[in-house]
């Protein structure tokens, strides 16, 4: 964790320096999301590298594989179940924001 207070500091440059713009985002994201202080946690940063370069490295994969992917209607049971999720997801959604 950062604090000011502490000595346990970065300026702006220096975290995207050391933890990419990207990084940043994703660390600041989770570092506010109770009612305590907002503290920047270097660990997340630093989860957030790894799961962006592997998230990359996965969709690189699904492009150099894409002719061997299924193609076709999908309506198998998994497909079937897939969508009523998202719907059920997107009507969720929606409730909470008509209150």
């Amino acid at each position: 964790q950062m604090s000011k207070s502490t000595g346990n500091f970065l300026t702006l440059t220096q975290a995207i320096d050391k933890f990419s713009a990207d990084g940043m985002r994703l660390a600041l994201a989770d570092a506010g999301d109770t009612v305590e202080d907002a503290n920047f946690v270097e660990a997340m940063a630093d989860a957030g590298i790894l799961r962006l370069y592997t998230w990359v490295e996965w969709v690189k994969e699904m492009i150099a594989n894409r002719d061997s992917l299924r193609s076709g209607p999908a309506n198998t049971f998994n497909d079937r179940v897939f969508a009523s999720e998202m719907n059920a997801g997107i009507v969720k959604t929606d409730q909470n924001y008509e209150k």
